[in-house]
């Protein structure tokens, strides 16, 4: 078998459908974990290096000689960088952490509820004047279970908080004791509960500005932290477009875990403030106890809370299930596209730890276009196989993860890299990231 860091990357742009009048090509490759870019207010690029592989989250400059590195050290994964007022903002694992203009790292958020599948996600600036950042949540749909293995024993009493006080049905879930050393032995977990902690009915849950699934803002050095929104699972991105509204690319219920959900689309929001999106009892503005959500096998996912907060609204759009929306940017340039269109990044499946065991559905590993008033998606960018790169053995797109556009007529696609085996996240092949380069002919 070929060793991981034997494994070269074959880029062809050719393999990749753009619409007529665009041309794709390569701009950078052999790139390690890129998750996104950015620029400075000189042009520099800066590209945000996820440390994922490496155990290092890195910010690193491209310039005409390479790559250089200009801070390392940010717990993985590193999920985005933001320019501002000389600044450059780090988004990793738990903190946010600021560049200074002199090279020195200062942490100036800290704490945040990052131990768990998701993370807090980049930062980006409003028209107040705050910064914004998405937090996701610890489960995948609010119960602690064996699908958390991975950080359960070396977090035992994590678990997902909300964002108000809200009060639970009840219900537990059964599930073998990871934290037990008899293999018999069984837990029983709430809702919003560490695992192996039960809940009970009219059981009420206080919440925290620091909650689960939400977005939070906060001044420019971090002070005066407030909840916006919160009912997300995982608000991967955020952004403003020019008439001050904020979006969101937020993620879909996994088929995994205690309280498994099928068909659950990703969402593009309209985030306002003081709002409750749905998350563990809704998805794609719909209560999991509609039967297409059950799954195959599995009983019909229940509510959790015992009341909600309010009506969920719906979403702006929505994309198939395992799409894995990611990055996406605002078009403003009348000679690229329509004014305001959205583009945005999809990962791509992660199956089968996600699809309940089946294999990886036709959808994600493209870039699609999105028109925020009609909701309407179609793709812009996608290889002619419909499936990533190493999936056929072509050279186009394999996990794109960000769009962000230029100053000169062009839109930058930030492409993760290659994961073996095909569809899952286990094992990462080096030096396979690539940042991709549309221009309008």
């Amino acid at each position: 078998m070929e060793r991981p860091d034997k494994i070269v990357r074959i880029t062809k742009p050719e393999d990749i459908l753009v619409p007529s009048g665009y041309k794709i090509e390569v701009f950078a490759e052999k790139l390690m974990t890129p998750i996104n870019l950015t620029f400075s207010d000189q042009g520099e690029m800066l590209i945000a290096d996820a440390g994922i592989g490496s155990g290092n989250g890195k910010v690193l400059m491209l310039t005409s000689t390479g790559i250089r590195v200009i801070a390392e050290g940010f717990k993985p994964p590193l999920t985005g960088i933001t320019y501002y007022k000389g600044n450059i903002y780090v988004a990793h694992r738990g903190f946010i952490t600021i560049i200074q203009s002199d090279g020195t790292k200062k942490d100036i958020i800290a704490g945040l509820p990052s131990l768990g599948d998701h993370h807090n996600n980049r930062v980006v600036f409003g028209p107040d004047g705050k910064m914004y950042y998405g937090q996701g949540t610890a489960t995948n749909s609010g119960v602690v279970g064996e699908d958390n293995s991975r950080w359960v024993k070396q977090y035992p009493y994590f678990h997902d908080y909300p964002g108000a006080y809200i009060p639970l049905v009840g219900q537990n879930f059964g599930t073998k004791n990871m934290l037990s050393d008899f293999s018999s032995e069984q837990a029983w977990t709430g809702a919003y509960s560490p695992f192996g902690v039960p809940s009970y009915r009219g059981e009420y849950v206080k919440g925290i500005v620091k909650a689960s699934g939400s977005i939070m803002r906060a001044n420019p050095d971090g002070t005066q932290l407030e909840l916006v929104a919160w009912g997300l699972r995982n608000p991967f991105r955020i952004k403003f477009d020019r008439q001050n509204r904020l979006f969101c690319g937020n993620h879909g219920i996994d088929v995994r875990g205690s309280r498994p959900v099928d068909q659950s689309p990703d969402e593009f929001q309209w985030i306002r403030q003081g709002m409750w999106y749905g998350w563990p009892d809704y998805t794609g503005g719909q209560p999991v106890t509609n039967p297409i959500f059950k799954p195959e096998g599995k009983p019909q996912p229940t509510f959790l809370l015992g009341q909600h907060p309010m009506q969920p609204p719906k979403p702006v759009a929505t994309f198939a299930p395992h799409s894995a929306i990611m990055g996406f940017d605002f078009n403003y340039d009348p000679s690229y596209g329509p004014i305001g269109e959205a583009f945005i990044a999809e990962f791509g499946s992660e199956a089968p730890d996600t699809t309940g065991g089946k294999p990886a559905p036709r959808v994600g590993h493209r870039v699609s276009r999105i028109h925020p008033e009609t909701g309407e998606i179609s793709p812009f960018a996608i290889n002619k196989t419909g499936l990533s790169a190493t999936a056929t053995g072509g050279g186009g797109l394999e996990r794109p993860i960000d769009v962000t556009f230029g100053k000169h007529n062009e839109m930058f696609i930030t492409d993760f890299g290659i994961f073996k085996p095909p569809g899952s996240t286990k094992l990462l092949i080096p030096n396979t990231g690539v940042i991709w380069k549309v221009t309008k002919i």
